[in-house]
């Protein structure tokens, strides 16, 4: 499959609402990680270009951008996911070649950009202020403004989705943004920039500076004129931003790992639970921060979950992303370095099953086999440590205290699930699992556009999605008036 033609040079940075060069002159390779070969230089952003992105998106708040009213910037958001609907698959062929994803996955974060930009254009104009009751001739009321010119740093997992949620709601308040794209896909990212373009968003508002992380991610970070970050990614990294946002005292939303459990309680509907607790593990290679790597199962029914989910994995094929098959590859070869170091750390672990990389995966390419395992202990690393690839472990708890500590026992609290028919089991679960998302008889409604997206502990804090996004890409002003 190999790269489409496209409007823009892939070199090049988008600021300013045009295409330049950036101001060093150079670039990095980017990898097709289903075969290994080189697909396009992209620029190397560094320091110089961030500058130049930050005063552009300063110039459009002053200007243009931040005079238009939240009906007009829903409008042109609108737009946005009009056009990115009419790119879809070019936007889909684009991300398959660049994280390798199957096809239809890529597509589907393609929709699923669009659906963003939909939400956040129709609720620009919906986010209001109180009035409040105080004092005897005073009137009271609260305003939400834009924080200014935001950073976003997104990873290479799901570069369309978390454009969509952290640009699509900076722009929505009114922010004007500066977006890193990982070095290792930032293809999409690009084509976004071109298709926001196309759809009148006023130049400056958007702006793109690919690049590594330690140069443009750090300075973007650093920047003393940017008012808000937004950070997905490692833990390591994400301190790190964390720590050069605070030398500026500016807000940060951190999205980072994830070790999330799915709890199967002995009255579990195994039908309805299987798809989830499966496809939840090993979609996008199991490169996704809510990936569900823990399978925790009431002892009474371990068995018959280890069979069916034996017998799934037994089917699960792995190939390049043209195939659109079950799984493509890792992102890179040091993606597969990492992943395969755990399997090594793992081999004292029952193998419960393991899926096919089918013959014609081109040798060079980055691939894994879904692996699936047992182990009784919750404090093995494999059931401790984020491994971002496609590897699930099954534990076994003795009753709901014994799942609720198991499920809590790690440094991570993004996404979980319950599978039990009783409801006062799932109010329990709910309250008690720490987490930023719970899930009852289901696993992740869906993507959910709507619905607040966050951790606790180390898998970050602030939120995205749904209208709390919006209320974090903005600040609060308090008036009181006294008239007497």
């Amino acid at each position: 499959m190999p790269l489409p033609s496209l409007p823009f040079n892939t070199a090049h940075c988008f600021i300013d609402g045009a295409w330049r060069a950036p101001v060093a002159g150079s670039t990095l390779s980017l990898f097709n990680p289903s075969d290994g070969t080189e697909l396009a230089p992209i620029a190397r952003g560094q320091s110089a270009d961030i500058d130049a992105a930050v005063s552009a998106a300063q110039a459009a708040r002053d200007g243009e951008w931040g005079k238009a009213s939240a009906l007009e910037r829903g409008r042109i958001l609108t737009k946005i996911g009009q056009l990115v609907l009419e790119h879809v698959d070019l936007l889909a062929e684009l991300e398959a070649l660049d994280v390798g994803k199957p096809l239809s996955q890529a597509r589907a974060d393609a929709i699923a950009l669009a659906r963003y930009m939909e939400f956040y254009g129709g609720a620009a104009d919906k986010v209001h202020g109180e009035t409040i009751p105080y004092l005897d001739g005073y009137t009271v009321y609260t305003l939400r403004e834009p924080h200014g010119v935001t950073g976003h740093i997104v990873p290479w997992n799901y570069p369309m989705q978390i454009i969509g949620r952290s640009v699509g709601a900076a722009l929505a308040m009114g922010n004007a943004a500066v977006l890193k794209p990982a070095e290792e896909a930032c293809l999409t990212a690009l084509m976004f920039a071109e298709i926001a373009n196309m759809a009148g968003l006023p130049s400056g508002a958007l702006n793109v500076v690919p690049g590594l992380g330690a140069e443009a991610g750090a300075a973007l970070s650093a920047h003393s004129n940017v008012q808000h970050i937004s950070f997905t990614g490692s833990v390591a990294t994400g301190a790190l931003v964390q720590q050069a946002a605070g030398t500026n005292t500016v807000p940060v939303t951190l999205e980072l790992g994830g070790k999330s459990p799915q709890l199967v309680f002995e009255d579990a509907d195994l039908d309805d639970a299987l798809p989830f607790l499966v496809n939840a593990g090993i979609q996008n290679a199991g490169q996704t921060c809510s990936a569900s790597s823990r399978i925790l199962v009431q002892r009474s029914r371990y068995e018959d979950v280890v069979a069916a989910m034996s017998e799934r994995y037994k089917t699960l094929q792995v190939g390049p992303a043209a195939e659109d098959l079950d799984l493509g590859p890792l992102i890179s070869k040091r993606q597969k370095e990492i992943v395969t170091k755990f399997l090594d750390q793992g081999k004292d672990l029952q193998v419960a099953a393991i899926g096919t990389i089918i013959e014609s995966a081109p040798i060079d390419g980055s691939y894994v086999a879904p692996h699936l395992l047992l182990c009784p202990d919750p404090s093995h690393p494999l059931a401790q440590q984020e491994i971002f690839g496609p590897v699930q472990v099954i534990i076994p708890f003795d009753n709901e205290a014994d799942a609720i500590a198991i499920a809590n026992g790690t440094d991570y609290g993004l996404v979980a699930s319950v599978w039990t028919q009783n409801g006062a089991r799932q109010m329990r679960l709910a309250k008690a699992l720490k987490s930023g998302q719970v899930f009852i008889n289901n696993y992740g409604a869906g993507g959910g556009v709507e619905l607040p997206f966050g951790g606790v502990g180390k898998s970050g804090h602030g939120r995205e999605k749904g209208f709390e996004a919006l209320y974090g890409f903005s600040s609060l002003k308090t008036v009181a008036a006294k008239h007497g």
